[in-house]
């Protein structure tokens, strides 16, 4: 894949987010105000997308998959703020759908189910910075077809950073970064397993 395929593979992703937060609902008086602390309780509905590419950190890991996930995801906020100061934060726990799709070298699908953790700092008004982990069970049709899947049922472990603009009470713009690991825990041999990079854009929603 070239690097100007690559980058219009990137904004193909980005242009229908943009899209969709013009065409939100928003109240020009609502956004002049400070966002308060979310309220324990608040539900967070959120969904997340953007290309993914090859991390390589073994000598074992050969293949390099190109490709494309869908994150949908669910949150509860646990916490009142903790701590003070620049890392003034709020806890919140969920779970979240990982579909991929692999597009080169070769076509593969997977999907699986993760719960989450996210610390999103309440320090900086409407920039709420974070960061998020998860890891679950994933299966995808990938086993047999490369050296690092010698089965479809693996697991998945993730971990990363971002951050979410508020641009209304009920409404945020999330950009951020993940890395990916997949692998089959050592049920099976050989277990070198695959990373990724995921670079991502989303929309989440709260339910007060």
């Amino acid at each position: 894949m070239t690097q100007r395929s690559y980058l219009n593979h990137i904004l193909s992703f980005a242009f229908p987010l943009f899209l969709t937060m013009h065409l939100l609902p928003f109240s020009p008086a609502a956004a002049s105000d400070e966002p308060a602390t979310t309220p324990i309780g608040t539900q967070t509905i959120g969904l997340t997308t953007g290309p993914f590419f090859p991390l390589r950190v073994g000598i074992s890991q050969t293949s390099k998959l190109f490709g494309e996930a869908l994150m949908p995801s669910w949150m509860m906020t646990l916490t009142e703020p903790i701590g003070s100061g620049w890392y003034q934060g709020q806890l919140a726990l969920g779970a979240e759908l990982v579909a991929f799709h692999t597009h080169s070298p070769i076509t593969a699908y997977g999907i699986g189910l993760t719960p989450k953790m996210a610390y999103t700092s309440t320090a900086f008004g409407r920039v709420r910075p974070f960061i998020e982990g998860g890891g679950g069970p994933v299966w995808t049709d990938l086993g047999g077809r490369i050296p690092e899947q010698p089965g479809q049922f693996n697991f998945l472990v993730w971990g990363g950073a971002g951050c979410a603009y508020q641009m209304a009470p009920a409404w945020a713009l999330t950009a951020g970064y993940r890395v990916m690991h997949i692998s089959n825990a050592g049920t099976r041999s050989p277990n070198s397993g695959l990373n990724f990079n995921l670079p991502y854009l989303g929309l989440t929603y709260q339910i007060f």
